[in-house]
């Protein structure tokens, strides 16, 4: 049974597809995030469907707050041991610390908005009081 050959999109089409820009795509193949791009005789990239879900993958941690920095560290931690088993508690790490400074930001957020509140009801009063005079 022959297997289907693997689909293959040019730039265009992988940002529309991901939702980023060809520039963005290009910039996290230069900084090594998306490996393994192939390049027509003409030199022009053709992607995979790999490479498709490997961009949303990077989105998914870029929402999650890592830096390209740190999807750098867990790039180079699979391409120094090829398998999971060492990036993945690096990920729980990073996402445990990222939950931690979501947590923080929360209370800061908090304490802002009550504040905020507060001096607001602090400027009707004074606007009423005002009024009264």
């Amino acid at each position: 049974m022959a297997t289907a050959a693997p689909t293959a999109f040019r730039i265009g089409e992988v940002a529309a597809k991901v939702g980023l820009t060809e520039r963005t795509i290009r910039y996290y193949e230069e900084r090594g995030l998306l490996e393994s791009v192939k390049r027509l005789d003409g030199g022009q990239r053709v992607y995979t469907d790999d490479d498709v879900r490997r961009l949303k993958f990077i989105l998914k941690l870029k929402v999650l707050g890592l830096s390209l920095a740190e999807m750098q560290e867990l790039e180079t931690l699979y391409g120094r041991h090829r398998t999971n088993a060492k990036v993945l508690p690096r990920l729980i790490e990073l996402l445990d610390s990222h939950l931690a400074t979501t947590k923080e930001r929360i209370g800061e957020l908090t304490a802002l908005r009550d504040e905020i509140r507060s001096y607001r009801e602090h400027v009707s009063r004074r606007l009423t009081d005002e009024g009264a005079k």
